[in-house]
C-alpha cells in the first residue's frame, strides 16, 4: 500500500497477526514472547473468537492501551465474512489486525482459518506468531508418530457413533502408521475416555494430555489395558486425545 505523507512516499504493509494465546491461566510469562505483546500494543483491530476472552487476554499483556478505544470482531463457526464486511474494509484500507483464538493458536481447530484464507485471497501478508498450541505440544509429548499424523477434531456425541469414529481411528493408526488426534468439549470428556478404553484393543497406545501448560499439567502415554487399572476424572479439564500403536 502507498502512502502520501508531505510529498514523501511511504510503503506500508498490511498484515494480518496470527496471535497465539495462553491455554491456562497466569501462565503468560511462561508460554508468550515478547513479539505478542509488541505486536498488539500496535495494532487496534482485533478478528477474536470470543470477545470477553479476548478482550481479558489483550488487558494481561499491559499495553498501555484503553480497551474501550481498540475494535474487536467477533468471529467464531457461525459466524459468516459479509457480517463483518465493514471490519474487513478496514483492513483493505490499510489497518493491520491480529486475530485471536479462545485458546492456543489462531486457525487451528480454529475458525480464524477462514480469515486467513480471505487474507490470502486480498494479497495480505499473512503472519503467523510464535505460541503454545495444546494440539502439536500433546503430540510432541506422546512420544508417538511424529511423522505422520492427523488431527481429526471432534468426535460425534451419540454414544454409538462415537465408539464406530474411535474404532476407526484406531484402525488407521495400525494400518497407517498414524497417530490419531482428537478432542472432546471439556465437560464430555470422561464420556470420551469411557469409549476409548471400551472399543480400543488392550495394546493400542492412548495419550492423555491434561491442562496443558497448567501447574498441573498431566500427560501420559499408556497401552489401553493399563488406562484401565487407573481411575481418572478429566472432567471440565481441557483435554488432547492421542491414538497409536
Amino acid at each position: 500500500m502507498i502512502i502520501e505523507n508531505n510529498n514523501t512516499t511511504i510503503t506500508k504493509t498490511v498484515c494480518i497477526y496470527l496471535i497465539p494465546t495462553i491455554l491456562a491461566e497466569n501462565t503468560e510469562k511462561n508460554v508468550l514472547t515478547p513479539q505478542i505483546k509488541e505486536i498488539v500494543t500496535n495494532i487496534d483491530d482485533f478478528f477474536v473468537e470470543e470477545l470477553r476472552t479476548a478482550r481479558r487476554f489483550v488487558s494481561s499483556l499491559k499495553t498501555g492501551k484503553i480497551i474501550e478505544n481498540l475494535n474487536f470482531y467477533e468471529f467464531n463457526k457461525k459466524t459468516q465474512l459479509s457480517e463483518i464486511e465493514t471490519a474487513l474494509k478496514r483492513v483493505k484500507s490499510g489497518f493491520s489486525a491480529g486475530i485471536i483464538s479462545e485458546a492456543g493458536c489462531p486457525g487451528i481447530a480454529d475458525p480464524g482459518a477462514v480469515l486467513v484464507a480471505w487474507a490470502h485471497t486480498q494479497g495480505i501478508r499473512v503472519i503467523p506468531l510464535v505460541g503454545a498450541s495444546a494440539i502439536f505440544m500433546a503430540l510432541m509429548a506422546s512420544g508417538m508418530n511424529g511423522q505422520n499424523f492427523a488431527f481429526s477434531g471432534y468426535l460425534p456425541i451419540d454414544k454409538k457413533e462415537r465408539a464406530k469414529g474411535v474404532a476407526q481411528l484406531e484402525n488407521i493408526a495400525y494400518t497407517q502408521s498414524q497417530t490419531q488426534i482428537f478432542m472432546e468439549t471439556p465437560f464430555r470428556n470422561n464420556h470420551l475416555l469411557e469409549t476409548i478404553l471400551q472399543t480400543c484393543q488392550p495394546n493400542t497406545l492412548l495419550c492423555i494430555a491434561c491442562n496443558i501448560t497448567a501447574q498441573d499439567e498431566f500427560i501420559q502415554t499408556k497401552p489401553i489395558k493399563e488406562w484401565k487399572k487407573i481411575k481418572l476424572d478429566l472432567h471440565k479439564k481441557p483435554t488432547v486425545f492421542l491414538i497409536g500403536k
